[in-house]
């Protein structure tokens, strides 16, 4: 086995609602989407109106500033409305399905037997080339802009997220096929992060690939955490990620010549009745997904993990890149002495309450309430207990609001996204929206340095 590289800080959340490993098959949903505001830094430009036909794979809107980076249909049928919000913005264009199943048709082949400009041109012709992202930045990749390496986490170790070794057991011939294509596009080496604790061998025997094993807890899954262990980002350097399930569609895309939206997600949570993987289709429209499996009252639909995903209504759509669906209690309540009371029953990563003194395997319903306001910044190490990165994150924080764009270079922000400051959020003593802090300091040094 290759060395081990352990990680010490971090943060499993002990929430209730883990999916059981069955899995369920649901009638196809009669409306997809897909969201522009699920790739950053993305100004669409429509290419279909109300009322046209399309396959799966027919192109809905390109990126403006690259135009060679199209975002398909993942059905066929009939594009039924462009929703818009403010300035006209394009929130989501929707495609009503047909029963026909239709698909536009590209290449089948083998990647090991085509050229890097092959399969690039393919991939963005499909639609899947937005499933590859860029770091630094966490946007979908610039097709001119070679990497130094491409990294896959084949772990996903956030809140309640789906055992992949499940997930992918019958997709081990699509899984070749996508990593044969994905080593076709970097003259550098391809790395793949797997978890001690599990053993899958469609991704431990992968030929080609650098393999890199880690253990400790959430985020040391998240891509950008094993990034900085490997290989750290410097200024001018790029690399590309993908997830697993990604891989698995340019597989697919290869071997039928079809674009096959199709995935199993996670449809978990402590306000589902019966936490299940489920078959289901990238942009499908969650209210099948969720009618008739949810606890009646007020509830948070997430696409996506706790930390990281993003609210839904229950006629929403799956995200982009979503791979699980999260519903908890919604904290739209107040508590009278909240934190002076003994909070005995109550989680808390500190040892604010007592749940520090109760058996680490007992599980939390977990609601969305902040349980404060926001305020100044605490100094103390609270962030640096749960960031496995050699990064000063308070200190990168206060660069960005100050827009100090040196400073912001020097204590690391081409190495983070989102992802990677989320439990620093969830566990923040001030309340502060470090996302959206992080990704305001993102978007100034793309404008900055484009």
């Amino acid at each position: 086995m290759p060395k081990v590289i352990k990680l010490k800080k971090g943060l499993d959340i002990p929430i209730k609602g883990e999916a059981a490993k069955n899995l369920e098959h649901i009638d196809k949903p009669e409306t997809f989407a897909i969201k522009p505001s699920d790739f950053q830094g993305l100004i669409p430009k429509l290419l279909v109106k109300v009322g046209d036909k399309v396959k799966a794979g027919t192109p809905l809107f390109f990126d403006k500033y690259q135009p060679e980076v199209q975002y398909v249909s993942p059905v066929s049928g009939e594009v039924e409305a462009v929703n818009r919000g403010e300035r006209r913005r394009i929130l989501e264009v929707v495609v009503r399905a047909d029963q026909e199943d239709l698909s536009e048709d590209f290449l089948i082949g083998d990647p090991q037997d085509l050229s890097n400009e092959a399969i690039k041109a393919e991939l963005l012709k499909s639609g899947l080339w937005p499933a590859i992202k860029m770091r630094p930045y966490g946007i979908v990749a610039r097709p001119a802009d070679p990497p130094k390496a491409i990294f896959i986490s084949c772990f996903d170790s956030s809140p309640l997220a789906p055992d992949y070794d499940f997930i992918f057991d019958e997709e081990s011939n699509a899984w070749r096929t996508g990593i044969n294509a994905i080593t076709k596009l970097t003259s550098g080496k391809v790395h793949l992060g797997l978890s001690v604790k599990k053993e899958n061998k469609i991704f431990s025997e992968t030929k080609g690939v650098e393999i890199h094993y880690f253990d400790g807890p959430h985020p040391a899954g998240n891509v950008g955490v094993q990034i900085h262990a490997i290989s750290p980002i410097n200024k001018g350097e790029i690399i590309w990620t993908l997830q697993p399930m990604d891989v698995i569609m340019i597989g697919r895309l290869f071997l039928t010549g079809k674009y096959d939206a199709s995935r199993i997600i996670a449809l978990v949570g402590s306000e589902v009745k019966k936490p299940v993987y489920i078959r289901f289709w990238l942009g499908s429209s969650l209210s099948g997904l969720l009618n008739g499996r949810i606890a009646k009252g007020n509830t948070r639909i997430i696409s996506g993990n706790v930390l990281t995903g993003t609210t839904a209504v229950k006629d929403g759509f799956l995200g982009f890149y979503d791979t699980m669906v999260s519903v908890i209690p919604d904290g739209k309540y107040y508590e009278l002495f909240g934190w002076a009371l003994p909070g005995f029953g109550k989680y808390s990563p500190s040892r604010t309450f007592f749940s520090w003194l109760g058996s680490k395997k007992k599980k939390y319903i977990l609601d969305s309430n902040t349980h404060g306001e926001e305020r100044a910044f605490v100094l103390s190490d609270e962030y640096d207990k749960v960031l496995p990165m050699d990064i000063l994150p308070v200190y990168l924080l206060k660069a960005i609001l100050a827009n100090d764009i040196d400073a912001m270079e020097q204590l690391g922000i081409y190495e983070v996204i989102e992802e990677d400051f989320a439990l620093c959020e969830y566990i923040c003593t001030s309340k502060i929206m470090v996302q959206s802090i992080l990704r305001k300091g993102i978007n100034s040094m793309i404008k900055e340095l484009s």
